[in-house]
């Protein structure tokens, strides 16, 4: 598969995801502005990889902005890049990080557009190092022929090296375990069909595509539901793309397991649960449209959140790079962040 995200200090390269499968085209990013719309416009995606992104983004406003003009501009660059996707937690992680390093290098323009970069591709390293060990991990709970549930797109166009649920799919795939994998579509923006689908064709990985309200009629046959996150709370309740919450509760009534798949970076120890999350609204067009064509008139209202909230009593763990997080959440939760930062 081509590289979805390519730094070049001064530019971005990012392939362009709006476009997939039809097209495979890269996008050149040349300022923080133009790397905050890539990422509302979700030409750039997934949690992992947008976190790294506005890293990214960072380092390439610091090498843009004149002497003078440094410090303001960074600070006006990491609000602007925050709230380009508000649900997702990586991104504010992301750009808090390196704001501080900026803070503890003081005002010396050279130093800090070195320290930035440096910061940017430290984060870069350490999220495609976490990939991995999510996926050795995750791929320990798979078994041989298994067959499983999952939604949005989760691999290697959603974080570096080989991305959180997907991943796991991909390494029970390498170690012979042949998985068979049902894709949801993904509604609003179909990920699922168009993503998840042309990745798991490039990597060979058995799958059927079906559509989110067919997942009540297979979820009897699956082993297990793998998931991605966007931000998990201090009691494990999680925002995922919309329709995650739906095949937590089957898998519960179907007493299969559901496994939420992230990043240390994804989970928020800032809010205490998930009536805290904000949940973004996309436009009201993705459902009034089929393609070009307008299937319902603009008087029609339209709720069309791209996310929702998995409550934590409804998953039965997270895989992370540090291994599998069980009940009582809370507590593990807060475990798992404390290892990590230590």
């Amino acid at each position: 598969m081509p590289k979805p995200v390519v730094f070049r200090g001064r530019d971005l390269l990012i392939l362009d995801q709006t476009l997939l499968p039809a097209q495979e085209r890269y996008v050149c990013l040349k300022s923080a502005q133009e790397v905050a719309g890539a990422i509302k416009k979700l030409q750039v995606r997934g949690a992992p990889w947008i976190g790294v992104v506005a890293g990214y983004g960072l380092a390439i406003e610091a090498q843009r902005l004149k002497d003078r003009e440094i410090c303001s501009g960074l600070q006006r660059a990491a609000k602007m890049l925050v709230s380009a996707r508000p649900t997702a937690v990586n991104i504010s992680w992301a750009v808090m990080r390196i704001m501080k390093r900026v803070r503890q290098e003081g005002v010396e323009p050279a130093g800090l557009r070195t320290a930035v970069r440096a910061e940017a591709e430290a984060i870069a390293r350490e999220e495609k190092k976490r990939s991995m060990a999510i996926a050795k991990y995750g791929a320990k709970l798979v078994r041989e022929n298994a067959k499983i549930l999952t939604i949005c797109n989760t691999g290697v166009l959603a974080g570096p090296g080989m991305g959180t649920a997907l991943g796991i799919i991909y390494q029970a795939h390498l170690d012979g375990k042949k998985p068979f994998v049902y894709v949801c579509e993904t509604r609003p923006l179909l990920q699922g069909a168009r993503l998840t689908s042309w990745e798991l064709m490039q990597a060979g990985v058995d799958f059927v595509l079906i559509v989110d309200s067919a997942a009540a009629s297979v979820i009897e046959q699956c082993d297990m539901v793998l998931v991605g996150a966007d931000r998990i709370a201090q009691n494990g309740d999680t925002a995922n793309k919309v329709g995650t919450k739906m095949l937590a509760v089957l898998a519960k009534e179907a007493k299969r397991t559901f496994y939420v798949v992230a990043p240390s970076s994804t989970f928020d120890p800032e809010i205490k649960n998930g009536s805290e999350i904000v949940i973004e609204e996309r436009d009201a067009d993705e459902v009034l449209r089929c393609g070009k064509y307008r299937v319902k008139s603009k008087r029609v209202k339209v709720y069309n959140p791209a996310f929702d909230i998995t409550p934590a009593q409804v998953i039965t763990g997270f895989v992370t790079e540090v291994g599998v997080i069980r009940p009582p959440f809370k507590k593990n939760i807060r475990r798992l962040l404390h290892s990590v930062v230590a």
